[in-house]
């Protein structure tokens, strides 16, 4: 049986280059970088080294604008809350959109439980953030706009620029999750003109345990934690050092890799989507079309009469790993909050799966995955009351 994993957006394999530079701080360069001698110092350098690797990646001017955190939620809470508790006395108002991921809209939720205000900006059916509803949704007390550049289950690339632009002639600090975006779809955060952003390097072949958080000099941010002076005294405690080297060198070969990366998998999108849309009937595209308006690595359909957790078993079943829905929110059996905001119908909602081609996918993966999967439609079908109807 072929084995075709499909589910890159959720986690990526390790590259083997990331996994040799790792491997001494499993072993004996030992040393804290916080410690003076010269086991501290050599992981100092190692840091240091790998900061300078994350900020080129994003085009950061300077590495210390970089913020090393144990993952992407991490870096989100602190962007979010940490950026709202060091403005409390300027104002306690926030604007997020409907589709945010769980670690925004979360921590919102639980800023609002603290006596801040958050407004929740509506989208349209293909997830796109209207810069002109943002704006409508300012006010005087407005401290932080949080949004994301890809979204995590649609793929929807947003208009930043446009969104910094009106935030900063309010001179309201922007937030950005580029969780989906980062090693996949260029993030200039000069060019984009933000003032947080995050990623996580598990996302483009790096190793898991570790986030990035971008800090431009003007945005201030109180730390969630409290203790050393590491990471600027913003995010103290011991480094993971392994992790943290591994995700620099993911960081600097997914700048070099990333149009060949961008190039290959927008190829295998299509060839899914035109593949799909000739083989199964009742499929709906969730989303943009395939294209420059969409990250490369997401196709989120949803098939009439097939619940989506009973297509990934199937497939599993068949050597093929997909995603029903954002790996944050799969294990609860609530419909999915971004299909919601852009209008889906429940039964459809259930229904959505996500493909997601990595780098090492090929055609023969793709001809054996649209080979399958209509055979496991239509066995789900012939299984479902609703569609006999």
């Amino acid at each position: 049986m072929r084995h075709v994993y499909l589910d890159h957006q959720s986690a990526t394999p390790l590259l083997q280059e990331a996994r040799e530079a790792m491997q001494p701080f499993l072993d004996g360069a030992f040393g804290n970088p916080s410690s003076p001698h010269q086991y501290g110092l050599r992981a100092r350098d190692a840091l240091e080294a790998a900061r300078a690797q994350a900020a080129r990646l994003i085009n950061a001017e300077s590495p210390e604008e970089i913020i090393f955190t144990s993952d992407g939620t991490e870096s989100a809470n602190l962007a979010v809350k940490g950026a709202c508790w060091a403005q409390r006395r300027r104002g306690n108002h926030l604007v997020v959109s409907r589709i945010e991921h769980p670690s925004v809209l979360n921590s919102a939720t639980f800023l609002e439980k603290e006596g801040f205000t958050c407004a929740r900006a509506a989208v349209d059916a293909e997830g796109f953030i209207d810069p002109a509803a943002v704006l409508a949704a300012v006010t005087d007390k407005t401290i932080l706009v949080a949004v994301h550049l890809v979204n995590h289950e649609i793929g929807t690339i947003e208009p930043i620029r446009e969104i910094a632009a009106l935030a900063h002639e309010k001179g309201i600090p922007l937030y950005v999750d580029a969780e989906a975006a980062a090693g996949w779809v260029p993030v200039d955060v000069q060019d984009l003109g933000v003032d947080l952003l995050s990623f996580s390097p598990h996302r483009f072949y790096g190793p898991k345990g570790v986030g990035v958080l971008y800090r431009h000099r003007r945005a201030r941010l109180q730390p969630l934690l409290h203790g050393g002076d590491q990471e600027g005294g913003r995010r103290p405690g011991v480094e993971n050092m392994a992790g943290i080297v591994g995700a620099g060198v993911a960081a600097e070969i997914a700048q070099r890799e990333l149009p060949r990366r961008a190039a290959h998998c927008a190829r295998l999108q299509q060839r899914l989507w035109e593949g799909l849309r000739a083989s199964v009937p009742r499929l709906k595209l969730n989303g943009p079309e395939p294209g420059p308006r969409r990250s490369p690595v997401n196709l989120n359909i949803s098939t009439e009469g097939a619940e989506g957790e009973g297509q990934l078993l199937l497939l599993d079943t068949r050597g093929i790993a997909i995603a029903s829905g954002s790996a944050c929110v799969t294990k609860s059996l609530r419909a999915s909050h971004v299909l919601e905001a852009v209008g889906l119908a429940p039964a459809l909602a259930q229904a959505a799966v996500i493909l997601s081609p990595g780098q090492d996918n090929n055609d023969e993966d793709i001809d054996y995955f649209l080979e399958t999967f209509p055979k496991v439609i239509a066995k789900l079908r012939a299984m479902s009351p609703s569609w006999k109807e």
